[in-house]
């Protein structure tokens, strides 16, 4: 049950970091203006916050980890929201972070 709710807390937060910084990204180079960049940093405080919920208590070993869900996760949001198609090897490259982030948080440690 753990796995599944660091999981969930993987995705939530790669949800609003992704999320908030494609507001941002909205706001300032596609020029919709302050109100999206506001949501977007919004998003991304939200963001910070969601990542203390994982129960590792390694500030290191948890944004570690998260940064192969960002992988994989700006890959499904560029499909999603602007139309990227990504090559194999975005696919490629998305699958080995993510390989990495289950070792970096889910193998069994003997302290």
């Amino acid at each position: 049950m753990l796995v599944a709710r660091s999981v969930v807390l993987f995705v939530l937060a790669a949800l609003f970091e992704i999320g908030g910084a494609w507001l941002v990204w909205q706001g300032v180079r596609e020029h919709k203006g302050a109100v999206w960049v506001g949501l977007g940093v919004i998003a991304l405080g939200i963001y910070g916050f969601v990542a203390t919920l994982q129960t590792d208590a390694n500030f290191g070993r948890v944004l570690a980890a998260y940064g192969g869900v960002f992988v994989a996760g700006s890959l499904a949001w560029g499909m999603i929201a602007d139309g990227y198609r990504p090559d194999r090897w975005d696919v490629s490259g998305a699958v080995i972070c993510l390989v990495g982030m289950a070792v970096i948080m889910y193998v069994p440690r003997h302290h």
